[in-house]
């Protein structure tokens, strides 16, 4: 049998590995595959919330290394160790490693100074921003990868431009739509806080993660009050963890409805039933153009450039004034048209381990 250890470092990565999970499970003995899931961070992380591993129907981490750190090199010195320790106990002949950050880089370390193969899957996502540590992380994990698995022809192109051999390269597509494919119909209908009820359609809906646009607060408040401003009238929904919670509440006040954090299958349901979607998560975007949903993002560029090109994302950076442009567009129904980027067909995860086995 080939022992495939996959390895994750956040919970938005188990959206992205429980296809090749669920598919080594129903043919792995067939091709010869077994595997072992392992979580770079703690047993107890709060963002690991109960139904998740129930919702994505994979079964929870068999093992977690424990490593929770703000650091980011502090984090990748710990992750180093502490995935040694645990290659040094269980040999592995594939490691799976996905997505760009400081606990992926350092487990694609220690992989390849194990001497074991390497696959990278949303292998090619690039900013051209050096000066971004995710940028840093993208180069070593595909510089080091013996195979790259892309979403796109642009993924292509950036792994190839960087000295990537094309033998290396496989676009299988993106893996999010094979889970947002067997989720569908599974999709659940929140219950929100304070009884408040909502109709299809006649919300919108806002994320909130990135660091640096909640650092900046004075821009953040302009671009919150544009959000408000441009909604006429519109409920803006913003299911947000404590840090970002924290901010558009003392930003904001009760403008904008803050709801707790919501389950994978309730969240996806808010996501296709919205008027449209205020996001800087990459992740978020693709999946508003999986739904065919308006989607703004709060960042001046994207790992999947598809989304902009032929599905339903615009960036707008973080300038108010391009946000509330695309918001009166996104409110009064002028959103332009989208479509499914080639591959978001929902066998990413099949092609993977054809290549895999």
């Amino acid at each position: 049998m080939k022992n495939i250890c996959i390895v994750v470092g956040a919970r938005p990565n188990f959206m992205k590995v429980a296809p090749i999970i669920r598919a080594i499970e129903e043919t792995g003995r067939e091709r010869g595959l077994c595997y072992q899931l392992v979580y770079t961070g703690s047993e107890n992380d709060p963002t690991l919330e109960g139904s998740l591993f129930e919702d994505l129907q994979i079964a929870r981490p068999s093992v977690f290394l424990g490593v929770d750190c703000e650091n980011l090199n502090e984090l990748t010195g710990q992750v180093m160790s502490a995935f040694e320790h645990y290659l040094q106990k269980r040999p592995a002949d594939v490691v799976i490693v996905v997505d760009d950050l400081a606990s992926t880089m350092a487990v694609s370390i220690v992989t390849k100074k194990q001497g074991i193969k390497l696959a990278h899957i949303a292998a090619g996502t690039r900013s051209f921003d050096i000066n971004m540590p995710k940028e840093i992380n993208r180069l070593v994990i595909d510089g080091l990868s013996d195979i790259l698995f892309t979403a796109g022809i642009s993924n292509n192109s950036n792994a190839n431009r960087g000295g990537t051999e094309l033998s290396k390269v496989y676009m299988v597509g993106n893996i999010l739509m094979d889970t947002l494919r067997f989720n569908y119909h599974r999709l659940k209908e929140p219950v929100l806080a304070k009884g408040m009820r909502v109709k299809e359609g006649d919300y919108l809906l806002l994320t909130l993660n990135r660091k640096a646009l909640l650092a900046d607060k004075e821009n953040l408040r302009c671009m919150l009050e544009t959000m408000v401003e441009q909604a006429v009238g519109l409920p803006i929904l913003a299911p947000l963890r404590e840090r970002a919670a924290s901010v558009v509440k003392e930003l904001m006040g009760e403008k904008i409805k803050i709801q707790p954090s919501f389950g994978y299958l309730e969240f996806g349901w808010l996501m296709a039933h919205a008027r449209g979607i205020i996001t800087d998560s990459g992740n978020v975007a693709e999946e508003a153009t999986f739904y065919g949903v308006p989607c703004i993002t709060l960042n001046s560029y994207t790992e999947h450039i598809e989304t902009v090109k032929v599905g339903s994302n615009v960036l707008v950076g973080e300038d108010a004034d391009l946000l509330a442009k695309s918001m009166n567009d996104m409110v009064g129904g002028r959103w332009k048209k989208c479509a499914i980027p080639d591959r978001w067909d929902g066998r990413t995860a099949e092609r993977i381990l054809q290549i895999i086995s």
